[in-house]
């Protein structure tokens, strides 16, 4: 299929996503490579290409290209490996304990920043304007207040390691570093 890509539309856009095609451009240049998406307004393609070390993305502006060719349909795997590229992978491979420790580590740590926490669930809700789901990272913070956001990932990026506050307790209750504690 080749086509004359300024005067195309949304329909030929969406019959070439995910689809591996060759580019020419008014320089006669050529560009091959996965096709990821389409800008609607400017027509700028995005294409994806796999090599030995890794990927390349190239934005190619609308403006420049004047044909477009499919390839290549994309297999199952590759139909996948185009659709999350960009996305990290969504499944959480801890297990129950471990969320289950980090969502109490968490919230700890909030309260003892002075901030109302409560359980909803597996959800940690923030002042009531903020939620963290599994597994209790800064990128799973959700919030529609930016500021708030951006303060309480900074504030979950500073908690300390769990581990090391459990050994940490352990060494100021024993009773040989508390005497010594005391004499200083």
């Amino acid at each position: 299929m080749q086509c004359d890509w300024l005067h195309s539309g949304p329909q030929l856009w969406l019959r070439c996503v995910h689809r591996q095609v060759r580019l020419r451009t008014g320089k006669q240049e050529e560009h091959r490579g996965w096709l990821l998406t389409v800008d609607p307004v400017s027509h700028s393609v995005v294409l994806l290409s796999f090599r030995e070390d890794g990927a390349s993305v190239r934005v190619v502006m609308g403006h420049a290209v004047k044909h477009v060719e499919v390839l290549q349909e994309p297999d199952q795997d590759m139909a996948e490996r185009l659709r999350s590229f960009f996305h990290p992978p969504t499944t959480v491979s801890l297990d129950p304990e471990e969320l289950l420790r980090r969502r109490l580590a968490v919230c700890r740590w909030l309260q003892k920043n002075r901030l109302p926490v409560e359980e909803d669930g597996d959800e940690l809700r923030v002042a009531g304007v903020l939620t963290i789901k599994a597994p209790y990272q800064p990128e799973d913070c959700c919030s529609s207040n930016q500021i708030i956001l951006d303060r309480i990932q900074r504030l979950v990026r500073l908690q300390p390691d769990p581990h090391l506050e459990t050994i940490q307790d352990k060494l100021e209750s024993h009773p040989l570093t508390d005497s010594r504690l005391t004499r200083t």
